[in-house]
């Protein structure tokens, strides 16, 4: 029964999203309670699934019956298998806090928004889990087409940045479908273990330089990489409030973990350390990423959009980390991929009660809160310390084996850059406890009232999440190292 969980986890969400529109035709309440359940039941399976996994080794899960490299085939590893734990928590709290923010405009439309939130999940599974990368593509864009819908469905400025969205997503996908198909027509295969035991003999080959580029810019765009970031902004600022923190804490981390799997399990570590130069481009790249973002939030007056900043400066922080070359930065950039995503999160749900609750928008207006809501400011104060990379969060710890990894490669330059974006990050952090304190509090707004308790859950949960992940840095650590290293690191 084990061996069919990866199956199981992916197929839970997609028959839900599939018969939820008839379940609940006439009780459009159910779907909430439809969905939180499914996404509860996928916390315990994935753990179970960890669990299996770490005692008896991989799963490969043949669908259908028909073996790879032939078949459609998921593998269910122990690096997949620790993130679908936090793929599974996070879609869960979401859930939760999109309850009691569902935008307010749905009406009838309510089943529709967790059907899409159940496809996104449901694709966001098969991408981690994906052992080829044609099903790759196919699941990548399901994802989109999901979160396409999620930005633009609560109308207004929300559909022209969502259309924009929409533009650049297909960029990429077509990008990454023409690298894959450059790499079959090298390779005769689209099985990545099976195209893995022939590229070493076909590097030189045009074609395979070729698609890994058209690829690497393909999925550059979906992680919203710096040059290629410029959709992430307006479609997070203007996505509503109840929908903001799943695309922030999933959807560009899911697609950078299916860049290192291409990078350091298709063409493996041997030639990606001594023949192809990937590593340097990605990680200069991800210190430009780095810098940049910090930059640029720092440098933004509306909240959501200086988060989403933030967002992108930390893709660049994991992209450091497996850039180097090494089984140190390797492991502290996973870990701080699992990290990253938790602190987005957290950070969407403060932002979203704070529009909810009190209407603000801008980092100029936080001082209307006034001392009402310590508990969340409490909770602001912690994901500070996890963005900054303060101890005992787990943000420090990532940072620190990142830099560690750095350091043991000798790469001084990615280690100025961690340092100067986590000085940017101080800084504007520091803006917006000054606003928040120093400004002269005038709660005007009607709305700021006793906070639901899904709202509570949410934030207190993952703020909860950030100290945990720091204070079980080293197991955590520890099972990266001792099981979810790419072959030949």
């Amino acid at each position: 029964m084990s061996r069919h969980i990866p199956a199981l986890l992916f197929l839970l969400p997609l028959f839900a999203a599939i018969s939820m529109p008839m379940a609940c035709l006439k009780h459009r309440e159910w779907s909430r309670p439809l969905a939180i359940s499914v996404l509860g039941t996928m916390i315990g399976l994935s753990l179970v699934n960890l669990s299996f996994v770490l005692e008896h080794g991989a799963i490969h899960y043949d669908f259908s019956g028909w073996a790879a490299p032939l078949g459609i085939e998921w593998v269910a590893d122990p690096l997949a298998s620790l993130i679908l734990v936090a793929l599974s928590f996070l879609g869960f709290v979401a859930l939760i806090f999109a309850g009691a923010g569902e935008p307010k405009n749905l009406g009838g439309r309510i089943v529709h928004f967790y059907v899409l939130i159940l496809l996104l999940i449901s694709a966001l599974t098969g991408i981690v889990f994906a052992g080829d990368l044609f099903n790759l593509f196919v699941f990548l864009e399901v994802a989109a087409l999901s979160s396409y819908a999620l930005v633009g469905v609560a109308g207004g400025r929300a559909l022209f940045a969502a259309f924009r969205y929409l533009i650049l997503g297909t960029l990429g996908a077509s990008l990454y479908l023409l690298g894959v198909s450059y790499f079959y027509a090298a390779s005769g295969t689209l099985n990545m273990a099976d195209m893995a035991d022939k590229l070493p003999h076909l590097l030189i080959s045009r074609a395979v330089v070729g698609g890994l580029l058209f690829m690497f810019i393909g999925l550059g765009i979906k992680m919203a990489l710096v040059p290629f970031h410029a959709w992430l902004p307006d479609a997070y600022s203007s996505a509503p409030e109840s929908v903001s923190p799943i695309l922030a804490s999933l959807v560009t981390k899911v697609a950078l973990l299916g860049w290192v799997r291409i990078i350091f399990w298709v063409l493996g570590a041997q030639a990606v350390l001594q023949d192809i130069p990937v590593l340097l481009l990605i990680g200069v790249l991800g210190a430009l990423a780095t810098v940049i973002g910090a930059v640029l939030a720092f440098t933004q007056h509306e909240i959501k959009r200086m988060f989403a900043y933030g967002g992108i400066s930390h893709i660049g922080i994991i992209l450091i980390g497996v850039s180097q070359g090494n089984q140190t930065g390797f492991a502290g950039g996973i870990f701080y991929l699992l990290n990253d995503a938790v602190m987005q999160a957290a950070l969407f749900f403060f932002i979203g009660i704070v529009i909810f609750q009190y209407g603000i928008r801008h980092v100029e207006d936080l001082g209307q809160m006034g001392k009402q809501a310590p508990w969340l400011i409490g909770s602001l104060v912690i994901m500070a310390m996890g963005m900054i990379g303060l101890p005992p969060t787990g943000g420090f710890f990532g940072k620190w084996y990142i830099i560690l990894g750095a350091l043991e490669a000798d790469n001084y330059v990615a280690v100025g850059a961690i340092l100067l974006s986590t000085l940017l990050t101080l800084a504007y952090f520091v803006k917006i406890f000054e606003h928040l304190f120093r400004t002269p509090a005038t709660v005007t707004n009607p709305q700021a009232v006793e906070t639901p308790v899904a709202f509570q859950f949410s934030v207190l949960v993952t703020s909860a999440a950030i100290l945990i992940l720091g204070l079980g840095s080293d197991p955590i650590v520890g099972l990266i190292l001792n099981h979810a290293l790419p072959p030949g690191l």
